[in-house]
């Protein structure tokens, strides 16, 4: 009898020890050694001086404001690439496009996609027990095993490729603008406009269409309320998540109403910034109110603003790349010049990411994917080289190497607020400055807008000067960039260049030599 009992003992201790994992995966509560969940939120085509902490006249993002009040802003955070899909692909791989095969964007006639090769974070970190959730946009590939619920995410709510990419019946705004859906037997593309008006843009759950076309102007709702619920129903569920969201904004067409006050195109840009603003203030407070001292919330953009959009695109700050929009070009997205690839960045972890603190820290989105799975204690897969370092102790205050400090601002502007800052070495030293911010409310810029007193440039060069060196003379005048509502930082003199016959714009200087 004393046999049986020791064998129904034991019996009993083996069968609880098999079940223990599964009870302590399934405690809801903080416990020790929980692994982080994260939450990356990616804007679209939004400019560095969008965000309100980085720019003084911008007055639209009040709950990004907030959360870089309460957590890290990095100043000199840079996009893998000026253009969506290879941008995105970086961060979800952390590898830049020459090695993860995406240099271009997909089109909405792509048959393929991201290469399936490639392991995704959302990969690993399903492969380390996260539920892994992606809401917004995708553009990584549409088709067959390219649909975001093969590429490792569990749950998926969103459009394929740019809400550009195809009609709906609320077209929204758009320069220049495009029609709704066609009817009946009206034409199936406006070739005059460069519209999309023969796929209606499709809005998947899952692997089903769930609305053709979309109401464009009730997108960002659902996209808030589908963030939410698979926050509160991951942290239910005691598993660690990541929920990747790939917002609309602030790529146009542009669906916010505008209020009566203001220019136009102002208007529109403004209502936009803070539709996405209150989007994102949405999903940080579901975040503080389920799971704020486990979760790392991480905000940035895949590029700079898309400049031939003029009143409708957004603001690259001090960035305005004054060489290049002389001469009729553009600083912004879909170039390699600064306001198409540094955009604005926020770390927040309450208890872990610095509070208020300005970082110069040259970071890039390649270091996300990394980072990453070294805070959830998953290993990089194997065989494969990585283009991001794994920047933790940045992010937590600690000791920085290996990165560059913040140039200090140009004559005429002040320092970004408590910034981080080093000098030129392999060791970085942590000093703090009293809260500033850069003022001006500069604009993209470029040649594309008739009549757009904004992005209009000066009909002709004033105040010619003469310089000569032997028996060689040039004509200098001064290059007239891109007016602006209110001029950037720098308060260099404007920069000298010739006239060449027959060419419009400005060249640098000449080399005069003595004959």
């Amino acid at each position: 009898m004393a046999w049986l009992s020791l064998k129904v003992w034991l019996v009993g201790l083996s069968f609880l020890g098999c079940l223990y994992p599964l009870v302590d995966f399934s405690f809801s509560g903080e416990t020790r050694g929980q692994k982080p969940n994260f939450v990356i939120i990616l804007a679209d085509d939004m400019g560095w001086g969008d965000l309100g902490a980085n720019w003084a006249g911008t007055k639209d993002t009040a709950n990004l404001d907030r959360m870089a009040a309460e957590g890290t802003r990095f100043v000199d955070f840079h996009a893998a690439a000026s253009t969506c899909s290879p941008s995105r692909a970086a961060l979800l791989t952390g590898r830049l496009g020459l090695r993860n095969g995406v240099t271009h964007n997909f089109a909405v006639t792509s048959v393929g996609g991201l290469p399936l090769n490639e392991t995704t974070l959302a990969e690993v970190l399903r492969g380390a027990g996260y539920v892994t959730g992606m809401i917004g946009k995708w553009h990584l590939g549409h088709h067959g095993s390219h649909h975001p619920n093969f590429r490792g995410f569990d749950y998926y709510f969103g459009v394929p490729y740019s809400h550009d990419m195809g009609c709906t019946d609320t077209p929204g705004y758009n320069h220049p603008p495009c029609p709704a859906c066609p009817r009946g037997d009206r034409p199936s593309r406006n070739l005059e406009r460069d519209c999309y008006s023969d796929v209606a843009l499709p809005l998947y759950e899952n692997l089903n269409i769930v609305e053709q076309p979309v109401n464009l102007s009730a997108l960002a709702q659902k996209y808030a309320e589908k963030a939410t619920q698979f926050i509160q129903q991951a942290s239910t569920s005691g598993r660690p998540f990541l929920l990747y969201v790939g917002l609309a904004h602030m790529h146009v067409p542009l669906a916010g109403t505008p209020p009566s006050a203001g220019p136009r195109g102002q208007r529109l840009y403004s209502a936009g910034l803070r539709e996405m603003d209150h989007l994102v203030g949405r999903i940080k407070d579901t975040v503080d109110l389920v799971a704020k001292n486990n979760t790392f919330l991480w905000f940035t953009g895949d590029n700079g603003p898309w400049a031939q959009k003029c009143e409708l695109a957004g603001s690259v700050g001090p960035f305005t790349g004054s060489w290049q929009a002389c001469r009729g070009g553009s600083p912004a997205k879909q170039t390699t010049w600064e306001g198409g690839h540094r955009v604005p960045a926020l770390a927040y972890w309450p208890g872990r990411v610095p509070v208020n603190v300005t970082s110069a820290a040259l970071l890039s989105v390649l270091d996300i994917f990394p980072t990453v799975l070294a805070l959830a204690g998953a290993p990089l897969p194997q065989g494969r080289r990585f283009d991001g370092l794994d920047v933790s102790q940045v992010l937590f205050g600690r000791a920085q190497t290996g990165h560059r400090a913040e140039p200090e601002p140009a004559t005429g502007a002040s320092a970004p607020s408590g910034t981080t800052s080093a000098p030129s070495s392999s060791t970085w030293k942590l000093t703090s400055r009293r809260p500033r911010h850069w003022t001006g409310a500069a604009r993209s810029t470029g040649r594309c807008c008739p009549g757009s007193r904004r992005l209009s440039r000066a009909s002709s060069p004033t105040s010619p000067a003469t310089a000569s060196r032997g028996r060689i003379t040039a004509r200098i005048l001064p290059c007239a960039p891109a007016a602006t509502p209110a001029a950037p930082p720098a308060a260099a003199g404007p920069r000298e260049g010739r006239t060449v016959p027959g060419r419009r714009g400005c060249l640098p200087p000449p080399r005069p030599r003595v004959l």
